[in-house]
């Protein structure tokens, strides 16, 4: 498979996982798409890489395709994953003829429990976290004969996320930085891989730039350890790139060609799939989005054109409420405050009155007169109003207080 005594894959490997899929017509053109106000949030050229268009909604069908495709005929597969590898591998084994068994987390969204399920495969919802999973789907194959179907530690998997990598190369020639999320690591190991090799060819400078969510960053930690580390535990929104571990395959290959790995927090996830939503007017998935977020945190150097790859885009609508939730919190449009009035008519319709004159809506509106540190004549009032942003905020608390309220804000 690859021709390097380091374990690393070539770009041969790559473009021979791109000339098998163009032949088979497995995948979804995704050509990327540069964005004006995103460019202008981020004070940079942002391109954006839309892999959540691609076929089963992300990136992994690449990696999946390729290696089950070089699997005998009639062979049966075993997969592990939260949710996007689980589609990937369904779809891809389907389309060989293959029976496909995925074990998916007991907790795993079920949109994508359901869209695993309509490409074909058998799923089995058994772990509490995707990490049992692969032990459970291991311990199948090696009872059962099974091939089984890594989400990221295999060489024909890196292989075929790598053909991210080629077609960035036509696509943005321009590109000074390329941002891939990471979980696993086969991604960034593929694309890594390809933009190395063939912009020495090419002589292009492209750096790359892995992002982690901060509460699931076990690549950070394996390179500050110098090995792969399992994490004790992981907790974040971006259920697709939350695993405790990852493999000394991607380590190497992370060490040879990316140039930093990033963290980025929950806020800073959410702020960009909303701002995805409304300037971008694309559906992508917390995973898929922490590129964007760590360009506009600013976590990303350089001020040349970035390339955010949006790795996927299949998102729970519950969790997309949530989300779009958080993130009007975190950009500073939700203002909650407190405010203690006097217990008397009329009192809370003198507030919403001085909330409307300033051109205020009023979501939410709680009244407490009792387990509060109140006078026996008084009651407090929390309220939840529309602003524009965080300078906003601070100027509707300073009116408030000018008018004569008693008012604090809450988060």
């Amino acid at each position: 498979m690859n021709d390097r005594r380091d374990g690393l894959i070539g770009l041969a490997d790559i473009e021979a996982a791109r000339d098998r899929m163009a032949a088979a017509k497995v995948l979804r053109p995704t050509p990327v798409r540069r964005s004006d106000s995103l460019s202008a949030l981020a004070g940079r050229r942002v391109v954006l890489k839309p892999e959540y268009l691609q076929r089963t909604g992300s990136f992994k069908v690449r990696g999946a395709y390729n290696l089950i495709s070089h699997l005998p005929p009639g062979s049966e597969v075993v997969a592990a994953s939260a949710g996007n590898h689980a589609q990937g591998v369904a779809f891809a084994a389907t389309g060989a003829g293959m029976k496909a068994t995925i074990f998916m987390p007991e907790g795993a969204s079920l949109p994508k429990v359901e869209a695993t399920r309509s490409y074909g495969a058998l799923v089995r919802l058994e772990g509490k976290v995707v990490d049992d999973c692969f032990a459970l789907a291991q311990l199948y194959a090696a009872d059962t004969g099974a091939q089984y179907v890594p989400p990221f530690d295999h060489p024909l998997i890196m292989a075929g996320q790598g053909t991210v990598g080629l077609e960035l190369l036509d696509e943005v020639p321009e590109a000074e930085v390329v941002v891939v999320p990471v979980g696993g690591g086969g991604l960034i190991s593929g694309v890594s891989a390809a933009l190395a090799q063939a912009r020495a060819a090419r002589r292009a400078g492209i750096r790359v730039v892995g992002v982690e969510p901060a509460g699931a960053a076990c690549v950070s930690a394996s390179l500050a350890a110098g090995r792969a580390v399992t994490l004790d535990h992981i907790h974040t929104m971006a259920d697709g790139i939350a695993v405790k571990s990852t493999s000394d395959l991607v380590l190497r290959h992370v060490t040879h060609y990316v140039d930093d790995v990033v963290t980025v927090d929950e806020e800073e996830i959410a702020r960009a799939v909303l701002l995805l939503l409304e300037r971008g007017k694309a559906v992508v998935e917390p995973a898929g989005a922490v590129g964007l977020a760590a360009i506009l945190s600013g976590k990303v150097g350089g001020d040349g054109p970035a390339v955010a790859v949006l790795s996927g885009g299949n998102v729970d609508p519950l969790l997309l409420i949530k989300m779009i939730d958080h993130g009007l919190s975190a950009a500073g449009r939700y203002l909650v405050f407190r405010a203690v009035l006097d217990d008397r008519p009329g009192a809370l319709a003198g507030l919403t009155a001085t909330l409307a004159s300033m051109g205020l809506n009023v979501l939410q509106v709680a009244h407490h007169r009792s387990g509060l540190e109140l006078g026996i004549h008084e009651v407090d009032v929390q309220m939840t109003v529309e602003t524009r942003g965080p300078e906003h905020r601070g100027a509707v608390v300073d009116a408030l207080k000018d008018a004569g309220y008693r008012v604090e804000p809450v988060g």
